[in-house]
């Protein structure tokens, strides 16, 4: 494995060749990266302490059969349903979005390109290469940015599912 400091330097080097969007693409991978990160510590850790709590909140009910009982029932479901939820739409719009700041850095490198050859002419192949690389590279980072992401928001989008089937079998009416 290379040190650190050079993981350093191609991170650097792969930021300034893709271009003036490459910091944003950056900046919304590690928003994406850190709510990804937060929802599977949700489901490992504080959803099961969160259904055990709603559940020993309903067995310590003297009545579960009332109409309000149901009630209860119903929005303690609702409650976990929604704390499974939570941060997932943001998740997949930024899933949505890092393509599309890609395609902002696709265009960005072209129009570098355009300005070379209109400056230069044909004759600047460094310069063209150069604007063509910047279009390349952001393109690529907006693209598997995203498809990093994809497989963790269904997977996580599953496990939210999942939560309300879960909850009504803990909270039984007996």
């Amino acid at each position: 494995m290379p040190p650190l400091a050079e993981i350093w330097d191609r991170a650097q080097v792969l930021l300034e060749q893709g271009g003036i969007v490459m910091p944003y693409i950056l900046a919304l991978s590690v928003l994406m990266w850190a709510l990804i990160l937060e929802r599977l510590w949700f489901f490992w850790r504080v959803q099961p302490q969160a259904l055990a709590t709603a559940r020993a909140a309903w067995e310590a009910r003297a009545e579960r059969r009332s109409r309000a009982a149901r009630r209860l029932r119903e929005h303690q479901v609702a409650a976990l349903y929604a704390a499974g939820r939570r941060a997932l739409p943001s998740i997949r719009t930024l899933i949505t979005v890092l393509p599309l700041m890609g395609l902002l850095g696709t265009v960005s490198g072209m129009i570098h390109t355009f300005e070379v050859i209109t400056t230069f002419g044909g004759a600047n192949r460094r310069g063209i290469a150069a604007g063509i690389s910047e279009a390349l590279v952001a393109t690529l980072t907006g693209l598997v940015t995203a498809l990093s992401g994809l497989y963790f928001s269904v997977h996580l989008e599953a496990r939210a599912r999942r939560i309300p089937a879960q909850a009504e079998t803990l909270l039984r009416a007996d």
